[in-house]
């Protein structure tokens, strides 16, 4: 089997841009197939069972939901447990959890409206701007998250900036004196904050210096491939085995898994294992065969199908 992974993603994802950024870190080779930025997706549909996220990431078989996952599959595979977002310092995980919590949605908030939409205009034209819009709505549709006006998410930006200066007058990076997952999950959203904008980020010395470097750190070695090969590499392969299992009172029987925040559309299979770190479905597909489809366990709820 290949240990190439395969990355269904888009340019402009900032998740798939925190992925990207840590196959640089490993200088590892992947594959790359580019997804639609809104639904359907036809490329990964089929594979991941209807899973709303971007990015997915595919080795065979095996299909990877959620950044955090696919971020400790990378780690395994390059062997560089820095990595790993488990391994983070308490301290540095705080930060990277306000990242990816509260300023990511303040990120795009934090731009005001006619910046944004000309923004979105700009990138998709006026149809594209449309389907974006909905397809965002659809996604967050029944979440608790609530999008903090333009002030409060200029503050929440403002705080975030302010917590990374603070963490790098003790470190070179933001866990210690090499960079790790913890800087790649800071640094998305305020990726994402400055594409929005399409200004520079507004920091000081210290952090637009920090900001440049883990943009250096590049994306290692990118392979462009087609939906096709992306089939193949899943028809021709069966899952890895499965090595670690608790107990659950649903294993071995249809299940149905989500996101417990937003994104809810259920991956429906026969739930195969489940541990402190992940849980996998496996899927029985006509075009493909056997799919086993893997996600964190946190923040991830198993309910039995109905």
């Amino acid at each position: 089997m290949s240990s190439t992974l395969i990355l269904h993603h888009y340019d402009s994802s900032p998740y798939a841009e925190k992925i990207r950024l840590m196959f640089g870190l490993a200088n590892l080779s992947w594959q790359s197939l580019l997804s639609p930025v809104w639904l359907p997706r036809p490329n990964v549909d089929p594979l991941a069972g209807g899973y709303r996220r971007i990015p997915v990431a595919q080795m065979g078989a095996d299909i990877f939901c959620d950044s955090d996952l696919i971020a400790m599959e990378i780690a395994s595979l390059a062997k560089q447990a820095e990595l790993n977002p488990k391994n983070a310092s308490p301290e540095a995980k705080s930060i990277a959890q306000f990242a990816e919590g509260e300023a990511f949605f303040a990120a795009v908030s934090a731009v005001p409206p006619l910046r944004l939409l000309s923004t979105m205009l700009l990138k998709f034209g006026p149809i594209g701007a449309f389907r974006f819009i909905k397809d965002r709505g659809e996604l967050l549709k029944g979440s608790d998250a609530k999008r903090p006006n333009l002030e409060q998410s200029q503050a929440l930006v403002e705080d975030l900036i302010g917590r990374i200066s603070k963490q790098l007058d003790q470190h070179e990076w933001l866990d210690g004196n090499a960079p790790s997952a913890v800087d790649f999950s800071v640094y998305h959203p305020l990726w994402l904050h400055v594409n929005c904008s399409r200004r520079e980020l507004q920091c000081d010395a210290k952090v637009r210096d920090w900001f440049q470097r883990v943009a250096a750190i590049g994306h290692g070695q990118r392979h462009e491939i087609s939906q096709a090969d992306a089939f193949s590499a899943a028809k021709d392969a069966q899952p890895r085995d499965i090595s670690d299992s608790a107990e659950h009172e649903l294993l071995n029987k249809e299940v149905a898994v989500s996101p417990s925040d937003y994104g809810f559309v259920p991956v429906q299979g026969k739930l195969v294992a489940v541990n402190q770190k992940r849980i996998i479905v496996a899927r029985d597909t006509e075009n493909f065969g056997l799919i086993h489809v893997h996600f964190p366990r946190e923040n991830y709820s198993i309910n039995a199908q109905e």
